[in-house]
């Protein structure tokens, strides 16, 4: 049995509550006006579990794809919410994955001038990483992530047993998020990770308590920073890379498997600049490697990376800004960097011994 986390916010504490029960138990959780928007695959999966809820009047089910999340697509969800006579002492409820999240968390922000949520965190990615931290994050367009605000649920369930029903591809996305805030914490939390990253897919038990040591590491951080304008910086570390490959993709390599992978590369360019040592370089790459081989051989393009990169919002008018590792204690850091033919080069080089692995894989 975990115990359950505080998290401090501008809006006041709010609890993270780590739920042993089934996941029929998830419909007495809410009293009273409850609004909830829910993923269309984890409807579809807990059709029987989540009967009460389903049937709600007051329910909408939206499909999790990158394209709803979009303030276009948002709209109509707003125009039911009013149809459905919401009121600001009602409460919305997002039970899915991170884009239902971010949905969620945006309309209670906007609506009525705000509105209290919750959420069920459906997904490993949710529950170890993004379920905490106040942020949301919607599309425009094409332009990924551009409209956004900072608000924290009023309190966050997580059942374990969502996870039994996810596919590999997910867990590896997830546990892309674990590991990279376990580089920040450190060489050692990293290693300690390292020593058990089999068995993150093999013991429920194992990946549980590494979603708790994820959340516990992020809580001091966001806790400091929760406004993300100074040390929180730091976990978008792999994110630019990660955001990038998604695009050119067409979204095909998951988000945490991206973000996998542009650690990966922000590590090589770290080593190629002499700011890491190769063994460094090495000890992380075997990890992460193993998270991302499956995807080995999806097309990259490095035009479309470049070109995705530097509409980063993160970025100054002149320079990309990157979070690299430094050191021996491998410190994760914001830096600014010219999108020169040095860089370009840098990332064909890690490109070229990608497709070097997938010919010998």
């Amino acid at each position: 049995m975990l115990n359950n986390l505080t998290i401090q916010s501008h809006k006041g504490p709010y609890e993270v509550n780590f739920c042993q029960g089934p996941i029929s138990s998830v419909t007495s959780l809410f009293s009273g006006e409850v609004h909830f928007l829910i993923d269309s695959n984890v409807a579809k999966i807990y059709k029987v579990e989540l009967d009460e809820i389903l049937n709600n009047n007051n329910t909408i089910v939206i499909k999790a794809t990158e394209a709803n999340k979009s303030i276009e697509r948002i709209i109509p969800i707003i125009e039911q919410l009013v149809e459905n006579k919401i009121r600001r002492s009602h409460r919305l409820v997002a039970i899915g994955g991170g884009i239902i999240q971010d949905i969620t968390c945006f309309i209670a922000s906007s609506i009525l001038r705000g509105v209290q949520w919750s959420l069920i965190p459906t997904t490993l990615l949710s529950q170890a990483d993004s379920c905490i931290g106040s942020k949301s994050s919607v599309n425009l367009g094409l332009v990924k992530n551009i409209l956004g605000t900072f608000n924290p649920p009023r309190e966050i369930y997580i059942y374990p047993d969502f996870l039994k029903t996810l596919q590999n591809k997910e867990i590896q996305s997830g546990v892309g998020e674990i590991v990279k805030v376990h580089v920040i914490d450190g060489v050692d939390s990293f290693n300690k990770l390292s020593k058990s990253f089999e068995m993150l897919f093999e013991n429920p038990t194992v990946l549980l308590k590494y979603i708790q040591s994820a959340l516990i590491i992020k809580k001091r951080y966001i806790e400091e920073d929760e406004f993300d304008v100074g040390v929180r910086n730091i976990f978008n570390y792999g994110h630019s890379f990660g955001h990038a490959i998604e695009s050119t993709t067409n979204y095909k390599i998951p988000h945490g498997i991206a973000v996998t992978i542009g650690m990966d590369l922000a590590n090589y360019i770290s080593m190629k600049r002499e700011f890491i040592s190769k063994t460094n370089y090495q000890r992380m790459q075997t990890i992460l490697r193993k998270n991302y081989i499956d995807y080995l051989n999806t097309p990259i393009s490095l035009e479309g990376m470049l070109a995705a990169l530097k509409k980063d919002k993160k970025n100054t008018s002149s320079r990309l800004v990157l979070i690299l590792p430094f050191g021996e204690k491998v410190e994760i850091k914001k830096v600014e960097v010219l999108a020169d033919n040095n860089f370009i080069s840098q990332c064909e080089s890690f490109f070229q011994e990608l497709r070097n692995d997938e010919i010998r894989h």
